[in-house]
């Protein structure tokens, strides 16, 4: 299915699992439709399983934008006391539309938690209160956070996803890798065929740590290897740290899950011939979420750091913010230059960037899903650099791959239904939505 088909999917008001492998381009598809939604003046409540993803669509995370915090259980009690809280009893009564991304890092229990609170406060025997509920995320990817065995507990596995039953849209188009062999090696992890013939090309990429390109990004598994090798490499270059502070303001548990999923760091220390990777979009200025570059040095007037950027571009970077939104006010905000040191990241923090080259490292992968995304976080083999693998590096869960059968098959029934139909009557489709959803 193409972007334009699921978007096309998404204007009905049907609920929606948009899915679709790495640089498939969900994350771009669900921002045309939020700014299809702001211009048909229609309130969305754009969330996220974490404050990273939550970050990468300008939205919160789904814990807190429902009450629910950090709970893993809620009794009747629970949610009739978070639905009785007015800021969440008038968030969620505002909303017409729930986005959801990265709901492979969410479990069963999550979705139904959410479905819960969504009733109460709608007081709707509807799934989710009546809400367009769209699901957004890849299953092979990093699995729920708070699973702590291999048992099925992910989100399709909830009651509540059932009764949504989410019309399935599974994207197909390419927009991130454009090397054949590679696509073919992510694919076969993918469906469970990775063989010999792809661990030769793995081979053929293969170095030793003092071989590592330097200035370009190393993925590990694990917090402590990225901090030690940031550090150590920070301190090898001459002269005094520069050192840049987070600035924040708003309501302390919206500000500390913005400075959770925040990939700029409250302090972040910088010398010239610092590697460094743009951590925010600023399309203005010529940089993504993913941007490399080495610090030149900072301005004179300023003291900013100026970029270089492997392209050539030279930016004298500024302070940008990362703010939660709700009805147009701001309700916390972080302000820190769109920056951190690049030598070393984490797998986790690196799942939604696209990178040109990386040195990844898969020797201490542990959760299935983890050395997939290491892997695709890279556009072409040729930027691939790899310092070992374990098993479970190219494992993918069982129960993903037979349900990923499931959600291709879906995905075809619904395109081929949508193709036969007359574009008015998808037009009309698309005009009742927004009359029913309160839009002009």
């Amino acid at each position: 299915m193409t972007q334009d088909e699921a978007l096309t999917i998404l204007k009905t008001g049907g609920n929606v699992f948009l899915t679709g492998e790495p640089g498939a381009g969900k994350t771009h598809t669900i921002n045309q439709y939020v700014r299809y939604l702001k211009k048909s003046s229609i309130d969305a409540a754009i969330t996220a399983s974490t404050g990273i993803a939550a970050t990468h669509i300008g939205g919160i995370t789904i814990h807190s934008w429902s009450g629910i915090g950090i709970k893993s259980h809620l009794s009747k009690y629970d949610v009739d006391a978070i639905a009785s809280r007015e800021y969440i009893s008038k968030r969620i009564n505002r909303a017409k539309i729930l986005i959801i991304d990265e709901v492979s890092m969410l479990s069963a229990n999550m979705i139904n938690m959410v479905d819960a609170v969504c009733k109460a406060v709608k007081d709707s025997s509807a799934p989710f209160g009546g809400l367009q509920v769209i699901f957004v995320g890849d299953f092979f990817q990093l699995p729920p956070v708070n699973r702590s065995s291999q048992a099925a507990d992910f989100a399709y596995d909830a009651q509540a996803w059932r009764d949504a039953n989410p019309i399935i849209c599974y994207l197909t188009e390419q927009h991130r890798q454009d090397d054949a062999p590679f696509l073919e090696l992510l694919s076969a992890i993918r469906s469970n065929t990775f063989d010999a013939l792809h661990i030769e090309h793995l081979e053929g990429r293969k170095i030793e740590a003092h071989e590592a390109p330097e200035n370009i990004p190393k993925l590990f598994s694990h917090n402590a290897d990225v901090d030690k090798v940031n550090a150590d490499i920070l301190a090898t270059l001459p002269g005094q740290a520069k050192d840049f502070h987070m600035h924040a303001k708003g309501a302390k548990a919206l500000v500390a899950s913005l400075q959770k999923g925040c990939l700029s760091p409250e302090v972040l220390s910088l010398k010239a011939g610092a590697a460094v990777m743009f951590t925010k979009n600023n399309p203005k200025e010529h940089f993504v979420n993913g941007t490399l570059g080495i610090v030149e040095g900072f301005s004179k007037n300023d003291g900013h750091p100026i970029v270089k950027t492997r392209e050539g571009r030279k930016i004298d970077v500024e302070a940008m913010d990362w703010s939660v939104e709700e009805n147009g006010r701001v309700l916390a905000s972080v302000t820190q230059l769109p920056l951190r040191l690049a030598w070393a990241i984490t797998v986790h923090k690196s799942q939604g960037i696209s990178l040109d080259s990386a040195v990844v490292d898969l020797r201490q992968v542990f959760e299935f899903g983890q050395g997939y995304v290491a892997l695709s976080r890279v556009k072409r083999l040729s930027g691939l650099h790899v310092l070992g693998w374990n098993q479970r590096a190219f494992e993918v869960h069982p129960n993903v791959l037979e349900k990923d059968s499931q959600f291709r098959d879906s995905s075809q029934i619904a395109q081929n239904m949508f193709a036969d139909m007359k574009e008015k009557d998808i037009a009309t489709m698309h005009d009742n939505f927004v009359k029913a959803a309160g839009g002009s």
